[in-house]
């Protein structure tokens, strides 16, 4: 059995390849058995192992789930909130993109005569983390499951919040000091509602939407992951 295989962040970078196709699989096959299979075609990733995640047709699955030849398999490093520096399907609510971020535009777009409130937030890059002097940053995005987990985000909002409209729109690629990495705006009656909302979804994208980020310094570089586990990542994902 042969399976293409997607790869992002330090995963694409260390491979030499966003793309990797893995021959002679054992049928049936597993997420785990992916994971050997890959492993065994790159040896100085299996350190990693642990904290590599699966995406089977852009879900989070755990190590036991069956995969298919027909299936889209991706390998997920920890998400660190900050590419396939393309567009995923058109939604001017949820974005992954190479675009400059306008954070107006996204405040209109989620206005409406029913708000009494936009709660909206904007994240941009500083010049310095961690005693480091941070010369700028490089985001990498797998798309499609992106913006599945926003709009899963979305879902869990309006579950606990009396909200209007919500937008979420994320950069990909060089990103310089002082440019906007990310919004997220939040329209509602009240502002209570909005602001509580609003610091819920860019917690929640930064956990469990897989995006990430490499810090470049003035003397190195380092992709940063995030500080959920594996399992806690497919436990918040399945909320």
């Amino acid at each position: 059995m042969r399976l293409t295989v997607q790869l992002f962040a330090n995963l694409a970078e260390t491979c030499g390849m966003r793309q990797v196709e893995l021959c002679d699989l054992p049928q049936p096959l597993t997420a785990a058995l992916v994971m050997d299979a890959f492993v065994d075609r790159f040896p100085q990733l299996d350190a990693m192992r642990d904290s590599i995640m699966f995406a089977v047709n852009a879900e989070y699955v755990t190590a036991d789930h069956p995969v298919m030849p027909s299936d889209e398999v991706a390998l997920i490093p920890p998400v660190s909130g900050g590419s396939d520096n393309g567009e995923a399907a058109a939604d001017p609510y949820f974005k992954i993109t190479s675009d400059i971020l306008d954070p107006t535009a996204l405040h209109n777009l989620v206005l409406s005569p029913q708000a009494g409130a936009v709660s909206l937030f904007v994240g941009v890059v500083r010049d310095n983390n961690l005693g480091r002097d941070v010369s700028y940053l490089e985001y990498d995005a797998y798309p499609a499951m992106a913006i599945r987990v926003m709009r899963q985000i979305e879902s869990e909002i309006r579950d606990r919040w009396d909200v209007l409209d919500i937008a979420m729109h994320h950069r990909t690629g060089r990103l310089e000091i002082g440019e906007a990495s990310v919004a997220v705006a939040v329209a509602s009656a009240h502002r209570g509602d909005g602001i509580d909302a609003c610091h819920y979804g860019i917690d929640r994208l930064k956990a469990i939407v897989p995006i990430w980020k490499k810090e470049v310094w003035t003397d190195g570089e380092e992709w940063i992951e995030g500080s959920l586990t594996p399992a806690a990542e497919v436990d918040a994902a399945t909320e």
